[in-house]
């Protein structure tokens, strides 16, 4: 039962930290206003009300008996007394008594007037409007074939002091909330600043000017988060370090080799073997490719036309479609993104004639389509292409493949730009690459 009532309230509370925070502050200074304002309303200003209606009830029924039982020296001394003394208007009406009824239904003036008025004079002897006068309360009472008719101020009625008491007890609440909500602001920003800078490392960008503030708890999580992140850049500046060096000083022996085997006569074995070390400089090639991924690079805003022009021009190949006409930009690290765009064509004009590139744009991500016209990739063998190593031997050769570090480096790119890379068949028979990122 509870758990179904704890998922009700959290389909209608809201999510934020800042917002529930507000909600814990603000809901019981509203629930005690409300509680003050029903405890004066219902004990004090409804009593008062009560009251004074009831003397004034009782200062219309005297004088309807001097107008009915007096003479007219009794008339004309009392109309003037209660003018001049309680800004009384009385009129002796001879018309047909108004049928038309003003009564508010959710005014406690009226229901206080109506009662007192009904108790005294009866269902049908009786007619008021507090509605027609701004400040002034009309009511008729029946007597006999006429009716007399009383004008008086409505603070005869209806106390001033419930507009000064719900402006005191308003403002104050007002001013109380507004200052939580200053408070609550400047103690949710450190965290909000947290929750970004953890954002923007977990998609590889290098945070330098990260500060840690806030309270005590957040601080220590902010110091905690900066440490963690220094050493797991220092880590993977060690391990690309690492894999650049060896991979470059693997390139003087392999020079030294291709002058030795240039001196040897037999030309088979010589030109076997420059394959062989042919090979394995493509291999490193590759090495060093995927350490670059590592490097340190700095986001920017990045023009979509301009970034396939520079890719266009370098790989130079007529067999390559780019639709991307719009002006349209995203931020990311522009050479990680290049060497990621490129690793794909270039994918897919060796293994096919042509290939395809558009995208598509929704309201929060783009979606670049490359599709080629190779003889693809089994299904089953979808996830295992982004293994670091994998290769393909039956449909794709070594010499082709290198070492399969192709896509790989696809996926860290496109993954540290919190995007997803998916592959499918192409309308145009080999394969699709569909990569998604965030703008």
């Amino acid at each position: 039962m509870f758990s179904g009532l704890n998922r009700f309230f959290k389909k209608f509370l809201p999510k934020g930290l800042f917002y529930r925070s507000l909600i814990i502050v603000a809901a019981p200074i509203i629930l005690l206003q409300l509680i003050v304002t029903i405890v004066f309303f219902d004990s004090i200003w409804i009593k008062a009300n009560k009251g004074m209606t009831r003397s004034l009830v009782g200062e219309i029924k005297t004088l309807s008996d001097v107008y009915i039982n007096g003479d007219k020296e009794q008339i004309f001394y009392f109309t003037d007394i209660y003018k001049k003394n309680f800004d009384f208007v009385i009129n002796s009406l001879d018309e047909t008594f108004p049928k038309e009824n003003f009564e508010r239904r959710f005014s406690p003036m009226d229901r206080s007037l109506r009662r007192e008025l009904k108790s005294t004079f009866g269902n049908d002897n009786y007619w008021f409007n507090t509605v027609n006068y701004l400040d002034i309360v009309e009511v008729r009472i029946r007597s006999g074939n006429n009716h007399l008719q009383f004008f008086f101020p409505k603070e005869r009625v209806a106390t001033s002091s419930v507009r000064l008491f719900v402006l005191w007890i308003t403002l104050p609440s007002l001013i109380l909330i507004l200052i939580a909500i200053l408070f609550l602001k400047n103690q949710t920003r450190p965290i909000t600043n947290l929750a970004k800078a953890a954002q923007r490392f977990g998609k590889g960008d290098y945070i330098n000017e990260f500060r840690p503030s806030g309270a005590r708890e957040i601080r220590n999580a902010a110091y905690e988060f900066d440490r963690m992140a220094k050493r797991i850049n220092r880590h993977l500046n060690q391990r690309s370090e690492m894999l650049s060096g060896i991979s470059h000083d693997l390139r003087t022996p392999l020079t030294r080799l291709k002058l030795q085997i240039a001196m040897i006569s037999n030309k088979d074995i010589s030109n076997n073997m420059s394959k062989d070390i042919d090979e394995m400089e493509n291999m490193l090639n590759d090495y060093l490719q995927f350490a670059k991924t590592q490097a340190k690079e700095n986001t920017e805003k990045i023009s979509l036309k301009n970034l396939f022009h520079n890719i266009e021009s370098k790989i130079d190949n007529s067999n390559l479609i780019v639709k991307i006409d719009n002006e349209s930009t995203l931020y990311g690290r522009k050479n990680s993104l290049e060497r990621c765009f490129s690793n794909i064509i270039n994918n897919g004009l060796t293994y096919g004639k042509k290939v395809k590139v558009s995208y598509q744009k929704s309201s929060n991500r783009i979606v670049f389509l490359f599709d080629d016209d190779g003889p693809g990739i089994p299904a089953e063998h979808y996830r295992n292409v982004f293994k670091p190593f994998f290769r393909l031997d039956k449909s794709r050769s070594l010499n082709k493949s290198g070492v399969g570090l192709g896509l790989a480096i696809v996926e860290d790119i496109v993954n540290s730009h919190g995007g997803s890379v998916q592959l499918s068949k192409s309308n145009m028979g080999g394969l699709q690459v569909k990569v998604s990122l965030p703008f």
